[in-house]
């Protein structure tokens, strides 16, 4: 069993100003996020990813960087180093000309419509359409998970990418997405059996989640889980 972190970026300056920000360049973290990404970093702690994937927009990078730092402190030659990669299959919608806008004005758009009730359909202006993002954060997702290394796996990616790829791994509808929340700095696992994938958590963002990843690698506790709904979580709470 492999266990695969989505963990979105934490609150940013164009999150403050209520902008859809889009792939637009120099989108920092506010203070907020600057906090949330240190506790992001806490509640990962003991966690030995073999793997991590990071979307190229900053905000992404200036989320997981204290956790690539601390993990860095903790390992110091004891074992090779984390496989780090920028993955442009988790970058950030392409929202074409409603990029950089207020989202209180965009409501008012007769496409608007189309996002919240048939995301499916909608195709933003001069950018991209929902289900390439979903295939594509697909693709990142499988190519992870089936890549080498046997500890967890973490992807960093932003809402709407997230909310798209948990969509397809439960077998929903993309127009059923908007019943996803996927809020800043969360974190959602996901376990995969070889062959398809399971939620274990979603949209967390207080727990700490090493007892969620503690059966990572281990085939026979993955199958028990399939049991009764679940075994629960292991280690301390």
């Amino acid at each position: 069993m492999t266990r695969i972190v989505l963990l979105r970026h934490a609150h940013s300056v164009a999150n403050a100003k209520a902008i859809l920000a889009g792939r637009t360049p120099g989108i920092n973290l506010s203070e907020r996020g600057l906090k949330e990404s240190l506790e992001v970093a806490d509640r990962l702690r003991e966690v030995d990813f073999s793997a991590i994937r990071i979307s190229p927009l900053e905000r992404c990078s200036q989320t997981v960087q204290p956790l690539i730092e601390r993990m860095d402190q903790q390992n110091k030659k004891a074992k090779p180093p984390t496989k780090i990669a920028i993955e442009e299959d988790l970058i950030e919608v392409d929202y074409g000309k409603w990029t950089g806008r207020k989202l209180s004005a965009l409501s008012k758009e007769k496409d608007w419509k189309i996002v919240q009730n048939t995301p499916s359909a909608m195709y933003f202006p001069g950018g991209e359409g929902l289900l390439q993002v979903q295939a594509r954060g697909m693709r990142a997702l499988n190519a992870i998970a089936h890549s080498p290394g046997q500890g967890p796996k973490l992807l960093v990616s932003h809402g709407d990418v997230i909310k798209a790829i948990i969509a397809g791994v439960i077998g929903t509808h993309l127009d059923h997405f908007q019943k996803i929340v996927i809020d800043p700095a969360s974190i959602s696992i996901l376990d995969f059996t070889g062959k398809d994938y399971r939620v274990l958590t979603l949209n967390n963002t207080s727990t700490e989640i090493k007892s969620f990843l503690a059966s990572s690698g281990s085939k026979k506790q993955g199958a028990r889980a399939l049991l009764g709904g679940g075994a629960g979580r292991t280690g301390k709470r």
